[in-house]
């Protein structure tokens, strides 16, 4: 058969550049590569950085969907589907809300691809696809396949040296995908982690788990085995990661460049009201004091709109951030995602104001917020971004340390300050060699 995978196009939030859409793979073509038998022709296509080909004639299409490309997603879908070409759908969003999605395709994939790829392939040859694929149950990490890393084209991505720890997070705060039942969290053996860094070749590796952290025992084994490698690496970890001083080290030593935390809030009521228990603001000075106290860099995330935000969240985050000197922030509006409790909370409300899927990127405000009016915090989420990457606060946010300097001013001009114009330059020059360059340039020591 010949098969064809599609990335849809993502839609980009005020600050983002064509940086940000061609910033990676998809990991979810690359697995179903890998999990492809033989004597089929997969061809991939993202979006992002292609069209979809008209010359090639699948008998098969694959679309991974995510909440606000499902909309082309079922374009895409439809297209084909006219034509007598079944499509099969999976992803994050079809995996939270199934119901939803599955009258737009010929079959839908719930939860893990590795079980039933192969058995949704045969069905397509054999004209017998069911409407919905689903087996995960006990699902382990020893189960979970290696991207097929060499089929990866680095001319049109800034990163391609991605590696994943773990699926899901123990975590399950409200507005996170993580809350809803069909997502779990297991690890890979440390083992297959090793031989994916292995297979890239790479000194600089970005993990793409939810939580890197999700389990210290595991997380410790590990760094053990990524301390012979002498790389440089980035992740993401919860706030409680000053509860294990021990693991802080731990990171620096192997190489830890940066790590990415989903702070959120600094205001204590708005994440009780989401069950995000284990951010307690009082200690968040001390935990990006300890982070940068290692010689690593903190990516703050942030969500505004919290039951609990009134007009005064903006200038208080602002203030937090920039006293603490966090050097990169991801900034959100908060976004009720199908599927997530928060979805059904305020839905069961009847605060959902604004069913437009392509919206719902954290960037829009598509709910009653409590205590702020829609258009207000709209308003202070572009300004928060106008005022952290001002020259001003990117001049007083520099690291004490001089040897992150380098990382950090190219960080907050080329890619945020100034984006649009490294863009443009991109649109001459490989994208990947951006990316190299920011790698040998900001992580020189």
């Amino acid at each position: 058969m010949n098969i064809l995978l599609i990335q849809p196009k993502m839609h980009k939030r005020p600050m983002d550049t064509e940086l940000k859409t061609r910033m990676s793979p998809s990991l979810a073509m690359l697995t179903l590569l890998g999990l492809t038998p033989t004597g089929h022709s997969v061809r991939m296509v993202n979006e992002n950085a292609e069209s979809i080909p008209k010359n090639f004639a699948p008998d098969l299409v694959g679309i991974t969907v995510t909440l606000d490309v499902f909309p082309r997603a079922c374009e895409i879908a439809a297209r084909y589907r006219s034509r007598g070409i079944p499509v099969v759908a999976g992803g994050i969003h079809v995996t939270c809300c199934p119901e939803d999605c599955a009258p737009f395709f010929s079959a839908i994939c719930v939860g893990p691809a590795e079980r039933v790829w192969a058995k949704m392939i045969a069905d397509a040859e054999n004209q017998c696809l069911q409407p919905i694929y689903k087996d995960f149950e006990n699902f382990t990490g020893e189960e979970i396949a290696s991207p097929q890393y060499d089929a990866i084209d680095p001319a049109k991505y800034l990163i391609t040296d991605i590696v994943t720890t773990s699926q899901g997070c123990p975590c399950r705060c409200d507005f996170c995908y993580n809350s809803n039942q069909n997502r779990c969290h297991v690890r890979r053996p440390v083992a297959h982690v090793i031989a994916d860094i292995q297979a890239l070749g790479a000194r600089h590796i970005y993990f793409a788990d939810d939580n890197f952290i999700g389990d210290i025992a595991y997380a410790r084994q590990l760094l053990d085995a990524l301390e012979p490698l002498q790389l440089k690496w980035r992740a993401a970890v919860t706030a409680n990661i000053l509860d294990y001083p021990d693991l802080l080290d731990r990171m620096a030593e192997t190489g830890c460049q940066s790590l990415f935390i989903g702070f959120e809030s600094v205001n204590p009521a708005a994440l009780a009201g989401v069950h995000k228990r284990q951010n307690r603001p009082e200690r968040y000075n001390d935990l990006a004091r300890e982070i940068h106290r290692r010689g690593m860099v903190v990516n703050a995330s942030m969500v505004f709109g919290l039951d609990s935000d009134g007009p005064e969240v903006f200038a208080d985050t602002l203030r937090w951030l920039v006293e603490n000197k966090i050097e990169t922030l991801t900034s959100h509006i908060l976004t009720p995602y199908p599927g997530t409790r928060l979805h059904r909370d305020m839905q069961a409300a009847g605060r959902i104001t604004d069913k437009d899927l392509t919206h719902y990127n954290t960037a829009h405000v598509v709910y009653q917020p409590s205590q702020l009016g829609a258009e207000e915090l709209y308003a202070g989420y572009l300004k928060m971004y106008r005022d952290f990457y001002s020259l001003r606060n990117i001049w007083r946010r520099r690291p004490e340390d001089a040897k992150q300097r380098r990382a950090y001013f190219f960080f907050n001009l080329f890619y945020r300050k100034y984006g649009h114009v490294t863009s443009a330059i991109c649109k001459v020059i490989p994208i990947r060699l951006l990316g190299r360059a920011a790698e040998r340039l900001a992580y020189r020591r």
